[in-house]
């Protein structure tokens, strides 16, 4: 069994409202949730501190949680929603980001799957082959270390593994065997409720990569392999009209 929370905030710099701008006659959240909520999940939650964004996802029969304005990052909302519902330690909780509404709801079951059969693994996460030099070397694109294992060694924004056979005027010049991290996440409830208690460490504030706290205090996370990476979500504007377009054509993923 496992859960779907999607946090989900008004207050984007870039696109104040984002989870109500429309999107093919539907607000950008309730794309999200439905995506979420053909994944197989026992329950699929929208965890918000806005009215607004509350009044909407009642509206289209969403489950609704009011959290804390507090907040700085959606896993500490998604803890919230854990602890007020006091799910089992077991559980697994899978967090959607309340902006990628062309998230596959193949990837969130088979993310699900991956932790729950792995009773020992505190978390799992996706990563996806990099398709192109110009994505190695773009820091926001961030770059996951995977072990013969599965589980993550590291994750950066830097170029790694850093080819050094192949460097042409102090760039990498090749990038086979690099892995995208693809930025959804499975927990097990007691492993997020003990991640969102601990400070942010070094590495994480250096990198700003969340993920780099659990792995600095020796948590395990497995990488779950796509064969390619989902759609992107919505940041910008751009993103948004790249978005409509696909949707209002029909281009719903699975």
């Amino acid at each position: 069994m496992f859960h779907v929370v999607i946090p989900a905030r008004y207050a984007a710099s870039r696109l104040p409202g984002k989870p109500l701008l429309p999107i093919a006659g539907k607000p950008l959240i309730q794309w999200v949730w439905e995506r979420a909520s053909h994944s197989g999940a026992a329950s699929v939650i929208v965890a918000t501190d806005d009215a607004r964004i509350q009044a909407a996802a009642l509206g289209f029969g969403a489950e609704c949680v009011m959290t804390g304005a507090q907040h700085v990052s959606g896993t500490d909302r998604i803890a919230e929603v854990v602890r007020a519902r006091a799910l089992p330690p077991d559980d697994v909780v899978v967090n959607v980001q309340g902006d990628e509404p062309m998230m596959p709801p193949a990837v969130i079951a088979q993310l699900a799957a991956a932790l729950e059969s792995r009773p020992t693994t505190d978390i799992a996460t996706a990563v996806a082959p990099i398709s192109t030099l110009n994505e190695f070397l773009d820091p926001n694109c961030v770059k996951a270390l995977r072990g013969l294992d599965g589980r993550a060694l590291y994750f950066s924004r830097a170029p790694v593994p850093w080819p050094r056979e192949a460097i042409v005027d102090g760039r990498p010049a090749a990038y086979e065997g690099a892995w995208r991290h693809i930025g959804i996440y499975a927990y097990r409830v007691r492993s997020l409720l003990q991640f969102s208690a601990w400070t942010p460490t070094a590495l994480e504030v250096a990198e700003k990569l969340e993920q780099l706290r659990a792995l600095e205090h020796g948590m395990s996370i497995h990488l779950t392999v796509l064969a390619e990476a989902p759609p992107a979500g919505v940041d910008t504007p751009e993103d948004l009209e790249r978005v409509r377009a696909g949707l209002a054509g029909g281009q719903v993923p699975r």
